[in-house]
């Protein structure tokens, strides 16, 4: 590989920007492709498929033969709130192959006896999420119900174009967090990528089963990115 190349592809990495190796196997030329560069034709079809599922493979293309190389950040899930559902919640996205980190300032729920095992954050979400900055390649789900721990976290969540954002809440409730949104400078199209009520809609009332409606859909999210305003998710 060119170093130049290899360059390129570390800082991506370290930056947890994604990004696709193309290399011609006719005569082994190399290019980086970074997400939202666009490439027509049928090696473009196979490029934005790269960026979608993370798989890797050989692609015939143009009458020559690619390999497509996947390099995406790992997707994680940043939770505001250290309350039952996120107890439920934490176990299983790790088993999902998503990370898990729990924020909230409220030291009696944020112990580490609630949540073995988890990144956790007694502490408020600007100070944490300053250290530690969202990306569009993590999901945020607020579940603590208390506009002074969630408005933040979920304003940051929009201006960083996490692929997934979720609120607990009713219609009701969210009505009101969007005035406050509103009044926070968020526009009315990123209020629109406010999943709220929280989750897939299969009945859940428990908070195990509130926790399985949020990871469904938070890989859904993930897997669907790129393909909204084309109509191909259902």
């Amino acid at each position: 590989m060119d170093p130049y190349v290899l360059k390129t592809l570390n800082e991506h990495r370290r930056a947890r920007r994604a990004a696709v190796l193309v290399t011609d196997l006719g005569d082994g030329r190399d290019r980086i492709v970074r997400e939202g560069d666009q490439v027509a034709g049928d090696l473009g079809a196979a490029i934005a498929s790269a960026f979608r599922t993370g798989n890797s493979g050989s692609v015939e293309a143009e009458g020559r033969t690619f390999f497509v190389n996947a390099h995406l950040p790992r997707p994680r899930l940043v939770v505001i709130g250290a309350v039952h559902i996120s107890q439920a919640l934490a176990p299983m996205a790790r088993i999902a192959g998503y990370p898990v980190e729990i924020i909230d300032p409220r030291t009696a729920f944020a112990t580490p006896e609630r949540f073995p095992d988890v990144a956790l954050h007694a502490e408020w979400p600007e100070d944490v999420l300053e250290r530690e900055p969202l990306d569009n390649y993590t999901a945020l789900a607020a579940v603590t119900h208390d506009p002074k721990i969630d408005d933040f976290a979920l304003k940051a969540a929009l201006d960083a174009g996490c692929f997934y954002v979720g609120a607990l809440g009713s219609r009701k409730t969210h009505a009101k967090r969007v005035e406050r949104l509103l009044a926070l400078g968020a526009s009315a199209d990123q209020i629109a990528r406010i999943h709220a009520p929280i989750g897939l809609d299969i009945g859940a009332a428990s908070p195990a089963e509130i926790a399985v409606a949020v990871l469904a859909q938070t890989i859904h999210a993930f897997r669907s990115r790129g393909l909204e305003s084309k109509g191909a998710v259902a």
